[in-house]
């Protein structure tokens, strides 16, 4: 969250947030990932077939994770390279990045105003069970989050996790009540500068016991909910500085009540994150049947891009040392400088789609070939032939590199490649 921005800056912030209303799962941003200060990291739990450390992922603070405990020789696995070989380089645990910069800020709040009795969590492995990714957070079994369109599945009951909710029954179950979690996570998208299907989450949960209640002389949920919104005030104040803000109900599978937490940045109404009282059946499954808790959460990336100005989702995973040397530890907000801006090409491609097509299932060829230099996929035109009962897409590719110029053969060569598997992936007949 920023101090000041820029029209295009916060345009893009809101684009995020809107994109994140397709479903109530998307929505929430009540996930993390956790941290090695903490006795948990030690645990199986999140050491789940994990392979010893490479020492070149460790160096830019990160760890390693088996190829063989990913990619599988599974009917139901549909994680591709290109998401493996992200596994494990942990943005957020980097002091110097701009996702590290705005963690550890958050973190200065937390510390700062609760005595330092939020306990992080921010290396728990992100491969979990489809128990703990779902069921435990009462993802109705029918959600279209569960979907192999929207979840990488590592095998039928395990996953990448989609939210770093994913642990916040083994958390409590373990007996935490209040901490902090901040992780990567991981869903089958679009392709855009601010959809990337690697992010970075964080969240946070506060248990009440009965005594807590008692002393307030309330119900657990309004004192819940009040010591939620006071929380959450003040940390969009401590980023934002003095801005208006507005609460706006919302919906989400595990809290009841649940908000929205607005500002109001550049004339417009900019969602921050989402929030509730949580589920008195989560609590009760997890041991704490007699109290009352919050939770909230919201996604690094969108609020880093809006508060370091940084125009492109793909810039969070730059080497480039023109990107990775302007930021410095401790320093919140420092304007991204672009060191360049190499021109997009476009290349279209149309095709008739079957039943089973889906536009995430594109993304993630496109993407599988192409890399980090595919920018955008955007569909431009479709039509159905009613004689025929057929339906054809046009969709136009954006190829853009971020460090260099794309040479005509190359970009040639991509989308030979991209027309190649379409058709032979997705089943679609081009056009």
């Amino acid at each position: 969250m920023a101090s000041t921005l820029s029209l295009t800056q916060a345009l893009l912030f809101t684009t995020a947030s809107n994109l994140l209303r397709r479903n109530s799962l998307r929505t929430t941003v009540f996930s993390a990932s956790f941290s090695s200060s903490s006795a948990l990291s030690s645990d199986s739990l999140h050491r789940k077939k994990w392979a010893q450390p490479v020492s070149s992922l460790l160096e830019l603070g990160g760890v390693a994770i088996a190829k063989d405990d990913v990619v599988r020789d599974d009917p139901t696995n549909n994680v591709p390279d290109n998401i493996f070989s992200k596994l494990g380089m942990q943005l957020h645990r980097r002091d110097n990045h701009p996702l590290g910069i705005l963690k550890n800020e958050i973190y200065n709040y937390f510390d700062t105003n609760y005595s330092n009795k939020f306990i992080k969590f921010d290396d728990l492995s992100p491969i979990v069970s489809v128990k703990e990714n779902f069921d435990d957070v009462l993802v109705p079994e029918d959600h279209v989050s569960r979907s192999y369109n929207d979840t990488y599945y590592i095998d039928s009951q395990t996953v990448l996790r989609c939210h770093t909710s994913a642990h916040q029954a083994e958390l409590l179950r373990r007996g935490y009540t209040q901490f902090l979690v901040t992780g990567d996570v991981y869903r089958r998208d679009s392709i855009d500068s601010t959809h990337y299907p690697v992010f970075h989450q964080m969240e946070a949960v506060r248990v009440f016991s009965l005594n807590d209640l008692e002393v307030s002389g309330t119900d657990g949920t309004s004192y819940a909910a009040d010591d939620l919104k006071k929380c959450l005030e003040g940390l969009a104040r401590h980023l934002f500085g003095a801005v208006e803000m507005r609460w706006v109900d919302a919906y989400f599978p595990f809290t009841d009540p649940s908000f929205e937490l607005e500002i109001f940045f550049q004339e417009k109404w900019l969602e921050v994150l989402g929030c509730g009282v949580m589920e008195q059946k989560i609590l009760k499954k997890c041991g704490k049947e007699n109290h009352v808790a919050w939770a909230f959460g919201l996604g690094l990336e969108r609020l880093a891009m809006v508060l370091f100005g940084i125009p492109d989702v793909r810039l969070f995973w730059s080497a480039d040392e023109r990107f990775t040397s302007q930021f410095s530890k401790g320093k919140l907000g420092v304007k991204f400088k672009p060191f360049s801006k190499f021109p997009p090409c476009y290349k279209d491609i149309s095709f008739w789609i079957n039943e089973s097509f889906t536009e995430n299932n594109l993304c993630e060829v496109v993407r599988g070939i192409a890399g980090d230099l595919v920018e955008e996929v955007q569909l431009i035109d479709s039509f159905t032939n009613e004689k025929k009962g057929m339906t054809s897409h046009c969709y136009r590719i954006a190829y853009r590199s971020m460090e260099r110029s794309l040479t005509d053969e190359e970009i040639n060569d991509l989308q030979r490649n991209v027309r190649e598997q379409v058709q032979s992936k997705l089943k679609v007949v081009l056009r």
